[in-house]
């Protein structure tokens, strides 16, 4: 009987590793099916483009997995049960179960709404396909001096707002930090960006917390409000709680707890990759939700996969995290540096070098999705002998 691994989530870890595990794999020992909500690799990292109106193009994944004989199942995943290794999943088809030996939980995360009133209903975001379209059919009807307002300073409300004002100038585009704009650059870094929402005509409220979203309007901490035709909602993300309804040991967060192999600490047939992943970094610190991260935890859950399947030693990668891109429309961009403890280093890139090369990364994140082992010798590698002589397991 082959051995069954399941990959749950096609974005950039569950993609690229379930790529890799059927290129680097024996066929005639596994089989991998990927369960997916939709029949698309989704680009996360461009979402607030889409939102905009820009057309992006997006890989079917059937053409992802075209000769690799990896199983795509179109569904959403409803449950995880780590005992009877069986994952419970609806579909078109209606509801049914998969059963695993190995399973890669790479869920993602969506938008943490912080229990702010009004958030889910009146409030727009970029961190799915759904919700940017469900933005984009909104945007497309505001007119000429139309308000809108995106909450968070983080690297996908600064890309949201430089997107959107420099999309459409006949906006009003502001947004609200809860700190100081920039705060965590290198200080010619956070000029660079503050020249950039000026000659864009952005506005800021600095050191503004939303505590409430209405219709055409937020309210601020103490009492201001803030006109907004459209509020964007950028203020940090959130995993699902499927992984802490399963069983799984998770952090606070409600992320799968894993050791340095991205396997989970509480049930060895489970790894986890991606935003969903509570991984401590070489710096002590857990890796922030970033597709950086993702394919620091997708390459580590997959040599792990493989070394333990084959009986080799299971090797580690980097978990280091170098620095943050940040797009500021389609000709601007920063790229800073930081150093261990995650603090911004005084050297930075800006201007039109830096968006040639968040485009080039953005390029090359979807070009590996389809070539997850360039560059890797071709030969499918065998399981080790199972001990019960019918299906290899992952060793201990």
């Amino acid at each position: 009987m082959k051995h069954r691994i399941v990959v749950l989530g096609a974005g950039y870890a569950g993609a690229f590793a379930a790529g890799n595990l059927a290129r680097r794999l024996s066929p005639s020992d596994i089989e991998i099916t990927v369960v997916n909500a939709v029949p698309d690799f989704v680009e996360r990292m461009r979402l607030h483009q889409l939102a905009i109106g820009q057309d992006l193009a997006f890989r079917k994944l059937a053409d992802v997995f075209a000769g690799t004989g990896v199983r795509l199942r179109l569904a959403h995943v409803t449950s995880v049960d780590p005992e009877r290794r069986t994952v419970a999943v609806t579909g078109e088809n209606g509801d049914s179960e998969l059963a695993y030996d190995t399973l890669l939980y790479a869920l993602g995360s969506s938008v943490a709404h912080h229990g702010v009133p009004g958030v889910a209903e009146y409030a727009f975001d970029v961190t799915g396909r759904s919700s940017a379209l469900r933005l984009r059919e909104r945007l497309s009807g505001l007119g000429e001096g139309g308000t809108v307002l995106i909450v968070g300073e983080g690297l996908t409300g600064i890309e949201t707002a430089t997107e959107f004002a420099e999309s459409r100038p006949d906006l009003s585009v502001a947004l609200a930090a809860r700190g100081e704009l920039g705060a965590r650059l290198s200080p010619k870094a956070r000029r660079h960006l503050r020249h950039a929402f000026g000659r864009l005509g952005i506005t800021v409220h600095e050191h503004t917390c939303i505590e409430a979203v209405e219709p055409a309007r937020a309210i601020a901490a103490d009492g201001t409000p803030i006109p907004a035709d459209v509020t964007v909602w950028s203020a940090g993300f959130a995993v699902h709680r499927i992984a802490a309804a399963s069983g799984l040991e998770v952090a606070e967060t409600g992320q799968i707890v894993v050791d340095r192999t991205m396997r989970s600490v509480s049930h060895p047939d489970v790894y986890a990759a991606g935003d969903c992943a509570y991984a401590i970094g070489e710096n002590g610190r857990p890796l922030p939700m970033s597709c950086a991260s993702a394919g620091f935890t997708n390459m580590q859950a997959t040599a792990a996969i493989i070394a333990r399947l084959t009986g080799s030693e299971v090797p580690t990668t980097g978990l280091k995290y170098h620095g943050n891109h940040i797009s500021l429309g389609r000709q601007d961009a920063i790229f800073q540096m930081v150093d261990r403890d995650v603090r911004s280093k005084s050297w930075y890139l800006g201007g039109k070098a830096a968006a040639r090369l968040k485009s080039g990364v953005l390029k090359g994140a979807g070009w590996g999705i389809a070539h997850p082992t360039f560059g890797v010798p071709k030969r499918k590698r065998r399981l080790a002998a199972a001990p019960d002589g019918a299906r290899a397991r992952a060793a201990a």
